[in-house]
């Protein structure tokens, strides 16, 4: 990887707020943080004067050292933790006797290979992913929903959203109140969905190629078939939309203009800057990631899950063991943490492909990546595009989804929300302490450095869905009959209702 992380992310950064409780200021605790802050700079020091060959690696060097450096954090053991110490004096211990039960139940799922507790409150079908559709296409690796309308007319545009696979689809449609689906829907729109299948030892041979033809293509020419002559409002959510970009491009270099619109949702089409989740990916990594898939025959969950714990190691880990067992008050699930529990495994192929080809080689971003033989540029776009970046993005982080800026020429529509990269998008009106900024860039004008475009952004208070809405709708012509479910005599009969079996697969 070349050498373009920014100096600030080579320090081990301290934790804003972390220390703010008063107790934190008082004897001896006030000993213990100041102990751990002094740490803290010493392996900063320590880090920035290792011998090391790039950044990269020294981004590395720091990654190990704070996960290091969280196991001595006075504020991550119960016998350093005023507010531990005190609840235990004021329950008697109660709260351990909580906590030992939580660790316990927590130990029994864990070996047992089920879901952590309350996630059998979410089931898709019953509790979540529960708008109204129908299965109206299946290949061996997706099933396309179309949503029932839900109202009289509907915009003639409709809508192909493309999920990431690396977790199950049901995050954009999760309980009727935040469903993103359920909101287009009810706003108007035809919707289809894709569905990824949970990939196993079968798939280990489908790669790249398949999932653009198979993920966007095939679903691409459903959604034509069912709403002939329309244009149609593409989005991609993470990988999704990454896949989706790329479907673009290739569309743009052959003249197919079968597209109304592009909206990336934290997705990533230049991978020079792809924030931590790049520290674990390098050639040797990777060549040791591909002689595991090579035996498995696919990307195990567990791992990836255990990844993104340790890229937020202080809330996933430490946090929920103080809250949890320490404390005893297991709060419990929502919605999304039990989809965040619902993994997937990705075939071998195709998950070396794509750290090969767009993490270490950057290859969309760079103009190489090929499909059906050719290279294909983002520079090609003229669609119009909507893209959302989110204000603490561990997995894509907004400078680095804002690049799309350089890379496209087409009219772009940039959106930077708060939260993360799951709870930003899931992010619906009425949804408290919300807000966004957004700026329009017209084709072919120059981008806007991101510190420029966050002072020339206009702040909103509130959901990002409204404001994509209306973006749409003014690209969309005028409500008329909806569609009807399938379309049987092209070869798309209705095949069940929604959610649909890829989504059930474990």
């Amino acid at each position: 990887m070349s050498d373009t992380t920014p100096p600030a992310r080579k320090d081990i950064a301290r934790t804003a707020g972390r220390f703010d409780n008063a107790a934190w200021r008082q004897w001896p605790y006030s000993w213990w943080r100041q102990a751990f802050e002094q740490a803290q700079d010493g392996w900063n020091t320590y880090v920035r004067a290792l011998p090391l060959a790039n950044a990269h690696q020294r981004a590395q060097a720091a990654f190990a050292a704070r996960q290091w450096l969280e196991v001595l954090a006075p504020d991550n053991h119960p016998y350093t933790h005023p507010q531990v110490l005190r609840q235990t004096l004021q329950e008697g211990g109660a709260n351990l006797l909580r906590g030992a039960q939580a660790a316990w139940e927590d130990g029994l799922r864990q070996w047992g290979g089920l879901p952590p507790a309350g996630a059998e409150h979410f089931r898709p079908g019953r509790d979540v992913a529960v708008t109204p559709g129908k299965i109206v296409l299946r290949n061996r690796l997706i099933e396309l929903i179309q949503y029932c309308p839900g109202t009289g007319r509907v915009r003639p545009e409709p809508i192909l959203i493309v999920p990431a696979w690396i977790m199950k689809y049901y995050i954009l449609d999760l309980s009727p109140h935040n469903s993103l689906i359920r909101y287009l829907v009810g706003q108007g729109y035809t919707v289809f969905c894709v569905s990824w299948k949970n990939p196993g030892a079968a798939e280990r041979d489908l790669g790249m190629d398949d999932y653009l033809n198979l993920g966007v293509r095939e679903p691409l020419a459903a959604v034509n078939a069912i709403t002939p002559g329309a244009a149609v409002h593409a989005a991609g959510y993470c990988l999704g939309g990454t896949l989706l970009a790329i479907a673009a491009a290739a569309m743009a270099r052959d003249g197919d203009t079968r597209l109304a619109s592009l909206s990336l949702l934290a997705a990533q089409t230049d991978f020079s800057e792809p924030g931590e989740l790049g520290l674990f990916i390098d050639a040797f990594q990777v060549a040791l990631l591909e002689a595991e898939m090579q035996a498995l025959g696919y990307f195990p969950a567990q791992q990836m899950s255990g990844t993104f714990q340790l890229l937020r190691s202080r809330q996933l880990v430490w946090g929920r063991m103080i809250n949890d067992y320490w404390l005893g008050q297991r709060q419990p699930m929502i919605d999304l943490q039990a989809w965040n529990a619902d993994t997937t495994r990705m075939p071998a192929r195709m998950h070396g492909e794509y750290l090969r080809h767009l993490y270490l080689d950057n290859d969309l971003a760079a103009g190489r990546y090929a499909v059906d033989g050719r290279a294909v540029s983002l520079a090609d776009l003229r669609t119009p595009l909507f893209c959302v970046g989110t204000e603490t993005d561990h997995v894509a982080p907004w400078r680095s989804v804002y690049k799309l800026h350089d890379l496209a020429p087409a009219p772009l529509t940039f959106v930077l929300t708060r939260g993360g990269h799951n709870a930003g998008i899931v992010s619906e009106p009425g949804h408290p302490r919300r807000h966004f900024r957004s700026l329009t860039r017209p084709a072919g004008e120059p981008a806007l450095a991101p510190d420029a475009w966050l002072a020339a952004a206009t702040a909103y208070e509130g959901s990002w869905w409204p404001h994509w809405r209306a973006w749409l709708d003014a690209r969309s012509g005028k409500p008329a009959k909806p569609p009807a479910l399938g379309a049987a005599r092209q070869g798309y009969p209705v095949l069940g209702d929604a959610p649909g079996a890829y989504v059930m697969e474990i």
